[in-house]
């Protein structure tokens, strides 16, 4: 399971079929030298998304892990 605490690195690595869905929800950091060190909800806010959206994009990431 992913979730808004693990970096984004982590997320990439661990689970590399989520990039699309994040640069989908605007997160388009995903190369960023940030990214190995930036959590995932740290980086969402950064691009000025909400609790809400965030949130959705978990739940997306983790709807298509699960399959």
């Amino acid at each position: 399971m992913i979730n808004k605490t693990m970096t984004i690195g982590d997320i990439v690595e661990k689970c590399p079929e989520a990039v699309p869905i994040m640069m989908a929800h605007g997160l388009h950091c995903i190369g960023c030298h940030v990214a190995s060190w930036e959590s995932l909800e740290e980086g969402c806010r950064g691009h000025g998304m909400n609790e809400e959206m965030i949130d959705s994009m978990v739940s997306e990431i983790n709807e298509k892990v699960s399959k």
